[in-house]
């Protein structure tokens, strides 16, 4: 059996007196996109910060190509954290620095690359998210839609092997939502990257991720393709595709 590329095993979290993590058990392939679905509050969040190393588990496991994040000593601890990307829900640009200087930020931050090297590589990645021309401007300066393409540029600009977005349509109307998803689409086939997608947007979701989750009461209730949880008789799982009251 192939090993999976992020695996949760068990995994439980709690804040003071609320267990939001019950016992997740997932497993995330490598190379496509995996999207995290569920009810609102039920810890969609909180698991996606695991993967980012944000939030450590009180119990179980969350183990990146076999090994466990949270355990790796130092040095491969932050050579791993280098190969990930993680997309605010409200992108997370600085009102203060240019688009150029937003996007860079990672590399600035991070690398021992040259400024020369730095504007290429930049540089680059505007060109294939076609945002070329703007390095001046303020993200106050741009559209919702620009926004997003500048986050994702940033996200993007490290070469990572894996990309969390948590909720990178909140907000916009259908047209934009289905641009944003259009966009994460075309970039995950062109670069290869494992994403994980925390999401409210159903059914088009079903259309964009390969692998579906759903978390209901802090535990996985369906793992599987979006045709297959578009057809399951299974309780909960039936009733959240029907959004059914009871399930809200």
């Amino acid at each position: 059996m192939t090993t999976p590329f992020i695996e949760f095993k068990d995994v439980k979290k709690r804040f003071g007196s609320q267990e939001v993590l019950r016992g997740v058990n997932l497993s995330i392939p490598k190379g496509c996109i995996t999207a995290v679905i569920g009810k609102s509050g039920t810890g969609k969040s909180v698991l996606l910060k695991h993967i980012a190393g944000l939030v450590k588990e009180d119990f179980g496991q969350v183990l990146i190509q076999g090994e466990p994040l949270n355990h790796l000593p130092g040095e491969k601890a932050l050579a791993l954290k280098k190969t990930m990307s993680y997309m605010f829900q409200d992108n997370a640009l600085f009102d203060f620095l240019t688009v150029f200087d937003n996007i860079a930020l990672p590399l600035s931050e991070t690398s021992r690359m040259s400024k020369m090297q730095i504007k290429k590589k930049v540089h680059t990645r505007m060109s294939q998210l076609s945002i070329e021309g703007i390095d001046q401007k303020y993200p106050s300066e741009l559209s919702g839609g620009m926004r997003k393409r500048v986050a994702l540029a940033r996200a993007l600009v490290t070469d990572p092997e894996i990309i969390l977005f948590d909720e990178p349509t909140t907000g916009l109307d259908p047209v934009r939502k289905n641009n944003v998803h259009h966009m994460i689409r075309q970039y995950q086939k062109k670069f290869g990257f494992t994403a994980v997608i925390v999401s409210h947007d159903i059914p088009d979701i079903f259309d964009l991720a390969q692998h579906i989750a759903l978390l209901d009461e802090g535990v996985i209730i369906f793992e599987g393709t979006g045709q297959e949880i578009l057809h399951s008789k299974t309780g909960k799982v039936h009733a959240f595709i029907q959004g059914k009251d009871y399930f809200v």
